[in-house]
């Protein structure tokens, strides 16, 4: 049975559900990130604490929320500190809706610990939730006006799988999760192939066909409509040719609303929609993320939701 285009955007798209501390590639990327983190900020040591004489002696920190959102990176957090010896207990969990005033996790420890580890912790924590916050927000804006339509992270991960994992907690989709994921055309790639994105686009497609077995879907990102017809008859071919439904995908960058709604029109009165899944992408904010679902595009991708995460505010209280 054929899936729809939501199954096959979710197949394609949203992978974060593998980005747990339970697969090793995950979690050698956050013990990665949070030693670098802790490392350069203790170098050569926390100086205050020393001067405070604070050490040895037992402190317990509650990690509480001072506004709204969406929790993410508790597991990391917990990682962290836990490989300095402190304890930890969640109160919420990692996706959880919470408000102002919640704590979100307890921990317990050497004073000074809690204390050296307190900025980078919270910088994780404080990331992670805001990128998951902006996501959920953006999905549930864009699902009012397009109950098809998915919000979807970029490449753009200054943390990598840690922006990954708080795109995913927020029900936003990962992309790619790396060059090795998938097969993503861009315009320089086409450049390599022909001076037309309309000539470059079906090559291209042909050469990537081969190796779909290794890939989680194909895409090929295009400017103009005489481009994303040329690669959308190629997806119809290569499929129909092989007698397979796979996730092929349309990148249409940095076009405006009506741009998109003729493409779209353009590929239903051709026969080529089925074949093809629709990504806008370049340029699309909170302030115009409605605009862009009311065409009716399958995802919609957000570099900003990661590149300029706006950080949740977060507290550790010491007692």
């Amino acid at each position: 049975m054929n899936a729809t285009r939501e199954q096959r955007i979710e197949q394609a798209l949203f992978r974060g559900g593998s980005l747990t501390l339970d697969n090793p590639a995950y979690c050698q990327a956050v013990r990665a990130i949070t030693e670098s983190l802790v490392q350069t900020d203790l170098a050569p040591e926390d100086l205050t604490a020393r001067a405070l004489g604070m050490k040895n002696r037992f402190a317990s920190a509650s990690i509480l929320a001072r506004e709204g959102g969406v929790a993410a990176g508790l597991e990391e957090f917990a990682f962290l500190v836990r490989a300095h010896g402190v304890e930890v207990a969640f109160e919420k969990q990692d996706g959880d809706v919470i408000k102002p005033g919640d704590t979100l996790l307890r921990a317990e420890g050497d004073e000074s610990k809690l204390l050296s580890l307190e900025r980078v912790s919270l910088n994780l924590l404080q990331r992670m939730s805001g990128i998951a916050t902006a996501s959920r927000c953006m999905q549930e804006r864009a699902r009012r006006r397009s109950s098809g339509t998915r919000i979807v992270g970029t490449r753009k991960t200054p943390w990598g799988l840690l922006d990954k994992r708080a795109l995913h907690l927020g029900n936003g989709g990962t992309h790619r999760l790396g060059l090795g994921d998938a097969v993503v055309i861009k315009n320089n790639h086409l450049a390599l192939l022909a001076s037309r994105e309309e000539d470059a686009a079906p090559l291209a497609i042909e050469e990537a066909w081969k190796i779909r077995a290794e890939s989680a879907f194909i895409e090929v990102e295009v400017r103009g409509e005489a481009a994303a017809r040329a690669a959308a008859q190629a997806f119809r071919r290569v499929q129909e040719d092989a007698g397979e439904q796979y996730p092929c995908l349309l990148m249409l960058d940095n076009m405006a609303p009506d741009g998109i709604n003729k493409i779209l029109e353009m590929l239903r009165r051709g026969g080529l929609w089925d074949h093809t899944l629709i990504e806008a992408s370049g340029g699309i904010s909170d302030t115009n993320v409605e605009a862009y679902a009311t065409c009716g595009v399958d995802a919609i991708s957000i570099g900003a939701l990661t590149h300029s995460a706006r950080a949740l505010d977060i507290c550790q209280r010491i007692s």
